[in-house]
């Protein structure tokens, strides 16, 4: 039987790599890489470092094309349906091709794979179609929730007082949760947090790479600062990666 790892390798630092994530990259045999274009470079550059670190002598990589797709669609759930399940086919036929009966393949995935991550998905609707077998391990990462908070030397909640992780498009699109004292948000596109003024935010880019850009304070007085350096950032680089807290006073 073939087996994959699901790796997470941490928000950015080499050194958010756990113990249990370097051993399982050294029993495998070939990583499964899609290439997102010559923006995300950086990203893949990464898993190479880690790879070459951590990974056998022996190891083999397999790339793919990641596919494209509409990022201000208008049906967002049917396009993010649609692009799971095109991504799904090529990593199937990465895994065909490339993964021998009896060896391990591994992705090496930005963060924590269940966080905000579609591989777990994607292997999962591999199985369900039944044409290509193999097992499975997730090894859980530093997210960037978790690093921001480290950087910030913040807690996520306050005594008493419930959290929420959520996205920068249900913000934008339904406001504040109910219930909610302490906001987190990941990939902000809308820029959502500039309806919040009243709000405290502690907001991070490219957190654990060199590039790491952070800003705190209140919404009021912070958010025009923010909204300069992210837009700076993503045109040098070419892509953003953001997470934030807002707490309310």
């Amino acid at each position: 039987m073939r087996k994959i790892y699901v790796i997470g390798i941490g928000a950015g630092h080499p050194d958010h790599l756990t113990l249990q994530a370097a051993k399982a990259i050294g029993r495998t045999d070939v990583f499964f890489v899609l290439d997102k274009g010559e923006a995300k470079e950086s990203m893949i550059e990464l898993r190479r470092q880690l790879m070459k670190a951590y990974g056998r002598p022996s190891r083999r990589i397999a790339e793919g094309q990641d596919p494209s797709r509409d990022r201000t669609p208008d049906d967002y759930q049917g396009t993010i349906a649609d692009w799971r399940h095109r991504r799904s086919e090529v990593t199937e036929a990465l895994i065909g091709e490339h993964l021998l009966d009896g060896e391990t393949g591994g992705f090496l995935v930005w963060g924590d794979p269940s966080l905000y991550d579609s591989t777990i998905a994607i292997l999962d609707e591999i199985l369900g179609r039944g044409q290509t077998l193999f097992e499975y391990e997730v090894i859980p990462g530093v997210s960037s929730v978790s690093a921001l908070a480290a950087k910030h030397r913040i807690g996520l909640n306050r005594v008493g007082r419930a959290f929420q992780v959520t996205t920068g498009r249900r913000l934008a699109d339904e406001g504040w949760p109910e219930g909610v004292d302490d906001l987190v948000v990941m990939l902000d596109a809308q820029q959502a947090f500039t309806a919040h003024p009243d709000a405290h935010i502690y907001w991070g880019a490219y957190l654990g790479t060199p590039d790491e850009l952070l800003a705190s304070g209140p919404v009021a007085e912070v958010s025009g600062e923010i909204l300069r350096i992210r837009a700076e950032a993503r045109e040098k680089h070419g892509w953003i990666m953001d997470t934030y807290l807002l707490r309310r006073p």
